[in-house]
């Protein structure tokens, strides 16, 4: 049975993160998921808007989520900073009336509620089930000793975008990878902050934090980070400093292209910073 929902790509799928737009869109082909991207979409404001005026990082993502709502499908949404800024206009559209009016009469649109948003991560996983992925699977990544990297926007905060897995110590990504074949390695890191936020204005603590997921990634015998939020991938992909080069930083949906068997996607390899390919041919994979 064919699953369909409402694709909100942000600003990132067909730019900086094309490479996770492509793979998003073949591994859910692959897995009889039908995404509808959202007719007009805007951007969600991310973590910039709320500095510059309230009411519009209200507006941005509150007016995704009520154009949504003219499909009837869930939301499914790739990047954790989208996520987090639907999830929470969502969550104070249903409970604060206040908020409610106010943001009817600013976007000219009404909450049915009807639709929620919802983390590709957690669609994936959540609807269809790690058994359903695992009797797809055609390249098993059985040389691939990955760390799950989550960042701190795609469980937080706990009380809206934080419902579908551990918040403090999350297991829904190690239990995809296991089932993909791969051998996920246990650490501390997994909903640390890298700093995506503070990337041009303070790059200097930016490479501290990023420095210090990449060193606990190596310590825990990892071979590679694998993450389902571009900003943290962008960040953590170029601000390897020289004694932490070499770590490779996917996102899920190309590992799990590569385990269902789409080549196609081989090429979008070229566009990582740190080129994952010396990593997967020392695993087999190549």
């Amino acid at each position: 049975m064919r699953r369909t929902y409402t694709f909100y790509p942000g600003c990132t799928l067909h730019s900086t993160g094309r490479e996770y737009g492509r793979s998003t869109a073949a591994v859910c082909a692959a897995l009889g998921i039908e995404l509808f991207e959202l007719p007009d979409w805007n951007c969600c404001g991310a973590s910039s808007a709320h500095s510059l005026d309230a009411e519009l990082a209200a507006a941005l993502p509150t007016r995704n989520v009520l154009l949504a709502q003219e499909a009837g499908r869930d939301i499914a949404i790739a990047c954790a900073a989208c996520y987090g800024r639907l999830a929470a206009a969502h969550a104070r559209l249903r409970d604060d009336a206040s908020f409610r009016d106010r943001m009817e009469r600013v976007v000219g649109r009404r909450f049915i509620g009807d639709v929620r948003p919802r983390s590709l991560l957690e669609m994936i996983v959540g609807d269809g089930g790690t058994l359903e992925i695992a009797g797809r699977v055609r390249r098993p990544l059985a040389g691939l000793r990955p760390v799950s990297y989550y960042g701190c926007l795609l469980l937080r905060p706990p009380q809206t975008a934080g419902l579908w897995d551990d918040t403090e110590h999350p297991k829904k990504l190690d239990g995809l990878l296991r089932a993909l074949g791969a051998n996920p390695c246990a650490w501390s890191y997994a909903t640390d902050c890298c700093g995506a936020s503070m990337t041009l204005n303070r790059s200097d603590i930016v490479y501290t934090l990023v420095g210090r997921l990449l060193a606990g990634a190596r310590d825990a015998g990892a071979n590679c980070i694998v993450t389902a939020c571009p900003l943290c991938q962008a960040n953590l992909d170029t601000r390897q400093g020289r004694q932490e080069r070499g770590m490779a930083i996917f996102y899920f949906t190309e590992l799990l292209g590569l385990a269902l068997g789409l080549d196609e996607l081989r090429s979008e390899w070229g566009r990582h910073f740190t080129d994952p390919r010396p990593t997967l041919a020392e695993a087999g994979l190549l």
